[in-house]
């Protein structure tokens, strides 16, 4: 099977200012790490850098992400596990657990990134497409973090969404390679929220959560296996789920150099994967919350344009959506507290 690359300025997307793709940053944020460190901090600012390059995205269309507030971190998790990241108290089994090692600056930035996942749910729901380049700390549970998710954006975010009446049934559609397990932890028994989780069987985590619907791929799979599971699971579960917000983690570590995925998908795969995860939702008329997930290939580049890629597709789904007046018009009859989503801060 073969499949055209996405790019954002294949006709519709071309720079139109009535369409702006909101996107929040936090990388202005950084924290102390040994360079043979596994994590790519520099991945976020590279595909920033990628898409204003492109213009893909316009430097007004980009907000440097605030920490976010304790109140907001207490809505989706237990307070004593706050109050422990928060002053540094984790035993040494927690630090292993999430793999970074605990720092202040460390802690600024998981909230800073939590923030922007917040704010981009809400300007989803005013323009149908908005996105956080950071984000989709899945697996961070309510009384714990792991594997470099300190807390749980996913599970914030719908806690201050529902809080504040703007949406009731969410939809984690998951796409990284790992299991979503500290999501799916955070929502279970919720029979209002659907987490769907398609990821490689045999990685991590080793042992499982049970999501609304788990879909494991085996190692190897490819291209035409990942796209096949997609088409038989995807529109299905929306369907039934009748979601009003859909949160797309859109990992990219299923590439086949990525070095903690398993799986073998492509550049064009995925750009294909990303191509029809925003047609379904636009014949549904949902509003997308993106994430950027995981992504740890070798080269890094390998991963930077792989998030680059689904950003594309997020800008030409942006053009097919209403544009800035007819957004506009609906925001100011919603909920003031859309008006957060509103950038104040000129990104870098």
């Amino acid at each position: 099977m073969t499949f055209e690359r996405t790019r954002a300025d294949d006709g519709a997307a071309a720079a139109d200012h009535t369409h702006p793709l909101l996107a929040w940053s936090s990388d202005q944020f950084s924290f102390p790490l040994a360079e043979s460190h596994p994590f790519p901090l520099p991945k976020y600012a590279l595909v920033r850098e990628r898409l204003l390059a492109e213009r893909v995205l316009e430097p007004h269309w980009i907000t440097r992400s605030e920490p976010a507030p304790e109140d907001w971190l207490l809505a989706g998790h237990d307070a004593a596990y706050v109050a422990r990241s928060l002053r540094g108290a984790w035993s040494d089994a927690e630090i292993r657990r999430l793999g970074l090692p605990w720092s202040p600056e460390l802690v600024t930035r998981a909230r800073a990134a939590l923030w922007g996942t917040v704010q981009a749910s809400r300007a989803a729901l005013a323009h149908g497409v908005a996105g956080n380049l950071a984000g989709g700390t899945h697996h961070a549970f309510p009384d714990r973090g792991e594997a470099y998710c300190l807390f749980n954006d996913f599970a914030v975010a719908v806690a201050l969404l529902r809080r504040d009446g703007l949406a009731r049934r969410p939809f984690v559609l998951d796409l990284d390679v790992h299991q979503g397990n500290g999501t799916a932890a955070c929502f279970a028994g919720d029979a209002t929220a659907f987490t769907f989780s398609m990821h490689a069987r045999h990685n991590y985590p080793l042992r499982k959560e049970h999501s609304t619907l788990d879909v494991e791929l085996e190692d190897g799979a490819g291209d035409d296996d990942v796209l096949a599971a997609l088409d038989r699971h995807v529109r299905t579960a929306l369907d039934a789920h009748a979601p009003d917000l859909v949160f797309y983690q859109a990992g990219v570590d299923a590439l086949a150099s990525d070095r903690l995925g398993r799986l073998r998908m492509t550049h064009a795969g995925l750009a294909e994967r990303d191509r029809r995860v925003f047609a379904w939702l636009e014949s549904r008329d949902l509003p997308v919350c993106l994430t950027l997930g995981g992504g740890y290939g070798r080269p890094l580049e390998d991963t930077v344009e792989a998030h680059a890629n689904v950003w594309r597709a997020a800008r030409i789904a942006r053009s097919r959506r209403p544009p800035l007046l007819a957004a506009s018009a609906r925001d100011s009859a919603a909920s003031p507290a859309l008006e957060d989503c509103t950038p104040s801060r000129r990104a870098h």
